[in-house]
């Protein structure tokens, strides 16, 4: 079966929209039971609902491949190996982190998916068709925006569809790995960048422990303090998620 990638995406951003939101607009009710009916439609609607359900089963790739999650989970694991600290913070602490970094930095669009998809949707206002076609848009040019032509450029002669016209005439299975890649390529780009000063740090301290005839002494254990000693002189977290967050603008 095709997976139509703007019910995914109406999917998930059912799951972020704030409770206050929710709770304000009617949900229909779910009952597990099975009746006779007497009409096709609501044997649609109960296919329609085993579906959605089921694609909710797609939300952590969803989560980590169509939003700013890659980027920004990536270079906090870089950043942690930079420091050569391997367990501080915790695999918990980094990615908790990354993810409300990414409900940060993705609220401007999941704002635009529920005023503009969600709410008319579940208030009989458009069509499911209509409200599939209005989610994907904001999610559209948000990777857009964080796309290289080139990248886009490659998976558009892969598919061996013609040039678009207009940024909305991509399809989404075109715009989604086209996305993952340049966002890979942006990560390590900045973890590279993360990587200067700790490795001058680190050949200094081995050049000295050298010089020094120092032969059996751990570089690492004499630099790991220097290095975070200069993490925290120049407020490292400040300044990595600062640059994180102007990334995606």
């Amino acid at each position: 079966m095709k997976v139509k990638f703007p019910v995914i995406l109406l999917s998930l951003s059912l799951i972020f929209i704030c409770s206050r939101e929710a709770a304000a607009a009617p949900l229909p009710a779910v009952d597990l039971n099975i009746y006779p009916s007497d009409s096709p439609e609501q044997v649609v609607d109960g296919v329609k609902l085993l579906v959605l359900l089921t694609l909710l089963s797609l939300a952590p790739a969803i989560l980590v491949m169509m939003t700013s999650f890659t980027r920004i989970i990536i270079v906090l694991s870089l950043l942690r190996s930079a420091l050569g600290v391997q367990m501080a913070p915790a695999n918990q602490i980094i990615v908790g982190l990354a993810l409300f970094l990414t409900v940060f930095c993705m609220a401007p669009t999941f704002k635009q998916i529920n005023e503009q998809a969600i709410e008319p949707y579940l208030h009989n206002q458009i069509s499911q068709q209509e409200a599939e076609e209005l989610g994907a848009g904001p999610l559209r040019d948000f990777m857009l925006r964080q796309t290289r032509e080139k990248d886009l450029g490659l998976f558009i002669n892969l598919s061996g569809m013609e040039k678009p016209e207009r940024p909305e005439d991509v399809p989404l299975h075109v715009v989604i790995p086209s996305f993952v890649i340049s966002e890979l390529k942006t990560a390590f780009e900045i973890g590279f960048l993360i990587f200067i000063p700790f490795l001058v740090i680190d050949m200094v301290v081995a050049s000295i422990l050298m010089s020094m005839g120092m032969f059996m002494l751990p570089p690492v254990m004499i630099a790991l303090p220097f290095k975070l000693l200069l993490f925290v002189m120049v407020d490292g977290w400040y300044l990595v998620v600062k640059s994180l967050m102007e990334s995606f603008r």
